[in-house]
């Protein structure tokens, strides 16, 4: 019996897999989004060697670094323990890193040490991230094993920006006292403890550790890193009141979330969300659109440049207010729109793609812009960084069906095709900004008329970029159309 005891804390059953199975693909699509994962070998300072993935947006983006999150697995875990932290923290532009510890899945070593060694693991991943020019601060997410390991570590490196901290235990040898009482083992308390003295012994001749230093308490209460503890209500293993424990002595900013479950269940998804949160104040990601620039040449405006004759806030105007005519809404507001001069004209121009009616009359559009009455028209919310900044995991549960976990090649690519279709942007119309105050009223007569909205074919791909030619000509026209207007008033 004591013998599986001493196995059941440092040689727990170990998780055996295939990455290029159980691992996100080297190439991978999320929330419209590519990345890839890289795989790498680190050797620790007792010369093991250490299997571990680096997820990354493909491409990266250039002129600019990213925070990355280590994720660190419990002691019967490994590096695809990560997953579910790749979904959430990606769409934020957060890297995600992940290892199998020494002892631990398919990195070298015979044993685990419950955080010991594991931290000195954890150095060498942070080193190799500071030496990476593309990383910019770091992170620490560790569950049971991992979150003693983050915390023993954090003791000793006041650099890492943020750290969550799910079911750690606070004392070893408390918990394994206490798990003598779980598993109901009948024997006397002086008895126990002189069989927990004999694996003591045992531990540290076979795994180069005493369970006695094992002890966070010691390190919390001079750790300042920000913290986010989290433990589950019904956890048998490791009670919460560890966690408890830990967080009252804890010295830095700090906060812990209590949700339902046990030590291995599903975490909730609000404790998730909060995770995202947490990680996007600490480590600051940068706002990278993640739209793709593949149209640009279409929204070519030529030699037509902001200057002296023209005005900035007209061609925002102009161009504010093609995009809110495919909104179809008038406003009964007396004051003009709000334009939102923080936009580069490129992304004010992306929020307008596909279109799909172009007018036919040019000169029209010109006469219409030279008008005096100004625009009602409503503002639309902004949500162009909706996806590169998203707080939430609300694609948490449908990760495994872009990868090979859990589910074939032929679902993965069916599932990951739709995901992408429901990120096309809306269709618009491209009436000019004066023409849909005129006509607003007309259109709200015809659709009460219209019972059935009549169903348009698709166009072919070629067809909206011809279309996407005509409206930069279009743009050309009407802003030199107002450029002279303005330069010569009528009376």
């Amino acid at each position: 019996m004591i013998d599986q005891f001493i196995n059941f804390v440092i040689r727990p059953p170990r998780a055996e897999y295939n990455p290029d199975q159980y691992l996100w693909e080297r190439d991978f699509t999320l929330a419209g989004r590519t990345y890839i994962r890289q795989d790498l070998e680190l050797t620790n300072a007792r010369g093991h060697t250490l299997r571990c993935s680096h997820y990354l947006p493909s491409p990266f983006p250039e002129d600019a670094s990213l925070p990355c999150v280590i994720y660190c697995h419990g002691n019967s875990g490994c590096r695809a323990d990560a997953n579910e932290a790749a979904v959430m923290l990606l769409p934020s532009n957060i890297t995600v890193f992940t290892l199998d510890f020494s002892g631990s899945g398919l990195s070298d070593g015979d044993y685990v040490s419950l955080g010991w060694h594991e931290r000195d693991d954890l150095k060498v991943v942070v080193s190799y991230l500071r030496s990476n020019k593309q990383i910019s601060r770091i992170g620490l997410w560790g569950r049971s094993m991992g979150a003693v390991t983050c915390l023993l570590y954090g003791a000793e490196d006041p650099s890492i920006a943020g750290m969550v901290l799910d079911s750690a235990f606070s004392n070893l040898y408390v918990l394994m006292m206490e798990l003598v009482d779980v598993y109901k083992i009948r024997l006397p308390k002086f008895t126990v403890k002189m069989a927990v003295q004999y694996m003591r012994r045992i531990i540290e001749k076979k795994a180069k550790f005493d369970i006695m230093d094992l002890n966070c308490l010691q390190v919390s209460s001079k750790t300042f890193i920000p913290a986010l503890f989290g433990h589950a209500k019904d956890d048998k293993f490791i009670p919460n009141h560890h966690s408890d424990l830990i967080y009252k002595s804890y010295a830095g900013d700090k906060n812990i979330i209590y949700f339902d479950g046990d030590h291995n269940s599903s975490r909730p998804q609000f404790y998730y969300d909060s995770v995202s949160i947490f990680f996007y104040n600490v480590l600051h990601p940068p706002q990278i659109s993640s739209h793709s620039c593949k149209l640009e040449k279409y929204y070519d405006l030529g030699d037509l440049k902001i200057g002296a004759g023209l005005d900035e806030g007209l061609l925002y105007e102009i161009i504010t207010g093609v995009h809110s005519a495919g909104t179809d809404v008038a406003s009964s507001s007396s004051a003009p729109p709000a334009i939102s001069t923080t936009k580069c004209v490129g992304e004010l121009l992306s929020e307008i793609a596909p279109v799909t009616t172009v007018v036919d009359s040019v000169h029209e559009e010109a006469d219409i812009l030279s008008s005096h009455e100004p625009s009602h028209l409503e503002d639309q919310p902004n949500d162009q960084n909706e996806e590169c900044c998203s707080y939430t995991s609300s694609n948490r549960e449908s990760w495994g069906r872009c990868s090979s976990l859990g589910g074939s090649d032929e679902e993965s690519s069916a599932d990951c095709t739709a995901a992408d279709n429901g990120h096309q942007t809306r269709k618009v119309l491209t009436m000019p900004l004066r023409c849909m105050q005129q006509k607003s009223s007309e259109l709200k007569k015809e659709e009460k008329k219209k019972k059935k909205v009549p169903i348009v074919p698709k166009k072919p791909k070629s067809e909206k970029f011809e279309k996407l030619e005509a409206l930069s000509k279009r743009l050309r026209l009407c802003i030199l159309k107002r450029v002279n207007h303005c330069r010569h008033p009528t009376s």
